[in-house]
């Protein structure tokens, strides 16, 4: 498949292209700065994210949102996906979305998020409710053929690549010992699993290690 991917050089976005290339699709990275991109076998397209266009995503099959917005600037996760619904408004193209761990329920019931609990990381706050924010409004959204996939709590970077990992949809998964954790390199598998089989159309599904 023609799977483009924003965000390339990010840890998320990197882990994503490089699985990708592995399984033999045909990638390009979207990115500001092309030197940030060290495969030499994949394509790269030097534009911010806000300059994309339809006609630069038209031709994909699959465009893999992993854009990471700085703290300070929370504000452009939600500007950013309402950019990318704008532009594929009405096209095949899906659009995969590394979204976060904040917005997953904590409870039964689904009415306690992750992000509403006492314990989340201030620091991280402003992150988690932008991010939920998008969510939500792309949940209402029935003109692009979307797809969101939350982490864990723990979202390692440094976590190997096991290719094992449990799926869930709308609630936090834990272990037998409460722990919440997906490896960077595990997500990647997901996704680009994902990407294959298309099981979570217009869904939000959550991924942890096994």
């Amino acid at each position: 498949m023609k799977i483009a991917i924003i965000g390339a050089s990010g840890k998320a976005g990197n882990q994503i292209l490089e699985e990708a290339y592995e399984r033999g699709h045909d990638v390009t990275a979207i990115v500001r700065q092309k030197d940030k991109i060290t495969n030499p076998n994949v394509r790269i397209l030097e534009k911010d994210l806000f300059d994309l266009t339809a006609e630069d995503l038209v031709n994909q099959d699959v465009v893999v949102d992993a854009f990471n917005a700085q703290m300070g600037h929370e504000e452009l996760h939600q500007t950013s996906l309402k950019h990318l619904r704008a532009i594929l408004k009405g096209k095949e193209v899906r659009l995969l979305i590394v979204g976060g761990a904040g917005s997953l329920y904590v409870d039964q019931d689904e009415t306690v998020r992750l992000m509403d609990t006492e314990d989340f990381p201030a620091p991280f706050l402003a992150t988690a409710r932008n991010m939920g924010q998008a969510f939500d409004e792309l949940k209402m959204d029935k003109d692009v053929n979307w797809t969101y996939l939350s982490p864990s709590a723990f979202f390692n970077p440094d976590g190997e690549k096991t290719g094992n990992y449990i799926l869930g949809e709308n609630q936090l998964l834990v272990d037998e010992k409460g722990h919440s954790e997906v490896s960077y390199a595990n997500f990647a598998v997901a996704m680009l699993d994902e990407v294959e089989q298309g099981n979570y159309k217009q869904a939000r599904f959550t991924v942890r290690n096994k």
